[in-house]
């Protein structure tokens, strides 16, 4: 027939099989849950590095706050702020 185009088909331009894709899908999805799986050990250390740090600064903090000299002051600035006659 000719009246037919020439269709040439290489390698390169054709789409893969159905299950090569999904192989390829499937290689796809492993290698990412693998690398979820090494990386949920070192974000449960970081919290817990992150809680303890914070911890000790609520601790510092608290022992700041609660000092006479601090808690003094803090009462001196709240009654000239309720006392202003402004």
């Amino acid at each position: 027939m000719p009246d037919e185009p020439n269709v040439v088909i290489t390698a390169a331009s054709s789409p893969k099989p159905p299950l090569q894709r999904l192989a390829t899908r499937r290689r796809a999805l492993l290698a990412r849950l693998r690398a979820d799986r090494l990386d949920r050990g070192m974000s449960t250390a970081e919290y817990a590095v992150g809680t303890i740090a914070a911890c000790a600064f609520a601790a510092l903090l608290y022992k700041v706050v609660s000092s006479p000299e601090v808690q003094e002051m803090l009462s001196s600035l709240v009654d000239q702020a309720l006392n202003t006659n402004g």
